[in-house]
């Protein structure tokens, strides 16, 4: 089973290793999440912001207006 942390969309197959793990299916969105709110130690696997919010996320998947980080 797959989980995400629910704080910045990082996934793993082992929910110990994330701060704020949920079951994938579960966790479908990020936006509203802070940047500030990313896992210690992940922010070189944040790929993408949202347009709207500003939210931050590892995959595009999980937020509404999706924009890549450059």
């Amino acid at each position: 089973m797959a989980y995400t942390c629910q704080n910045c969309g990082v996934s793993s197959e082992e929910s110990s290793k994330l701060c704020n793990p949920a079951n994938e299916i579960e966790s479908e969105n990020l936006c509203a999440v802070p940047p500030d709110k990313v896992c210690s130690g992940k922010m070189d696997e944040i790929k993408f912001s949202c347009d709207a919010c500003g939210s931050v996320s590892a995959t595009s998947d999980n937020l509404c207006i999706p924009i890549e980080i450059r």
